[in-house]
C-alpha cells in the first residue's frame, strides 16, 4: 500500500499491516470450549506416530454407553479402513477421545480425522435427532519422536479412565482395564474384532512396534 501525502506537508498515518505474523491474526477457535490455538500443525512423517485429542460439544451424549460407545468404535474402522489414519490404540472419556495413530503425512492425518469427524457427527446426530457438528474445535495433534514419549502416551491413553478417576478420589482394581478403549476386549460392546479389520490396526512404526519398550517409564 503506498504512503499517504499531499503537497504542502507529508503526513505519516499508522496503516493497517495485512501481511506477516501478528499477535492475535488469524481464524479464532470455534465451538463452546475452544480451547486448541490455531498455529502451524505439527510436521507430521510416516515413521512418527501422532496422539490425537478430539473433544466433543457439551450436548454430545456420554460416549461412554453402549450405544454411543458402538458408535465410536464403528467410526473407527471406517476411518482404518480408508487407510488416511491407521489408529493403534485409543481411550474414549465421558466428552473426549484419544488416539494413537499413524498417518503418511500431515496432509494424511488431516484428511483421515476429518472423515472419522464427518462420520462421528452424521451418527451420533442421528442417535439423538439433532444435526450440525458434534466436535467442539480443531483436534488436537502431538508428534511422538521418542521411545520415552511413546511410551508415555500409550500409559496415559489407556489409563486415561483411571487417571480421571484417581483425580475423582476413586481407586480402580488392580489389573482392571478400561472396555473403552484398546488395552481390553470388550465384550457386548461392539461386534467388530480389534484388528486390522476393526477399530484399531497393527502398528506400522518402529515407534510404536517395538521402540516403545526401550524408553524408560518416569
Amino acid at each position: 500500500m503506498a504512503a499517504t501525502s499531499v503537497q504542502a506537508e507529508q503526513v505519516s498515518l499508522p496503516l493497517p499491516r495485512w501481511g506477516g505474523r501478528r499477535a492475535g491474526a488469524g481464524r479464532k477457535p470455534n465451538g463452546e470450549r475452544p480451547g486448541v490455538p490455531h498455529r502451524p500443525r505439527a510436521h507430521v512423517a510416516r515413521r512418527f506416530p501422532v496422539h490425537v485429542t478430539l473433544r466433543m460439544r457439551e450436548h454430545v451424549w456420554n460416549l461412554r454407553s453402549r450405544r454411543c460407545f458402538g458408535i465410536v468404535e464403528g467410526a473407527l474402522a471406517k476411518t482404518n479402513a480408508a487407510a488416511d489414519v491407521r489408529v493403534v490404540h485409543f481411550s474414549v472419556q465421558g466428552n473426549h477421545i484419544h488416539l494413537l495413530a499413524e498417518a503418511e503425512s500431515t496432509a494424511a492425518l488431516a484428511s483421515g480425522l476429518k472423515g472419522l469427524s464427518v462420520r462421528l457427527a452424521r451418527a451420533l446426530n442421528r442417535l439423538m435427532q439433532r444435526k450440525g457438528p458434534v466436535i467442539a474445535d480443531r483436534y488436537h495433534a502431538h508428534v511422538l519422536r521418542t521411545p520415552s514419549e511413546v511410551r508415555r502416551a500409550i500409559a496415559y491413553v489407556l489409563g486415561n479412565f483411571v487417571s480421571h478417576a484417581v483425580r475423582r478420589g476413586e481407586q480402580a482394581a488392580s489389573g482392571w482395564r478400561d472396555p473403552y478403549s484398546s488395552a481390553a476386549p470388550a465384550p457386548g460392546l461392539a461386534d467388530s474384532s480389534r484388528t486390522s479389520s476393526g477399530p484399531v490396526s497393527a502398528p506400522r512404526t518402529w515407534l510404536l512396534r517395538e521402540g516403545w519398550r526401550r524408553g524408560q517409564s518416569r
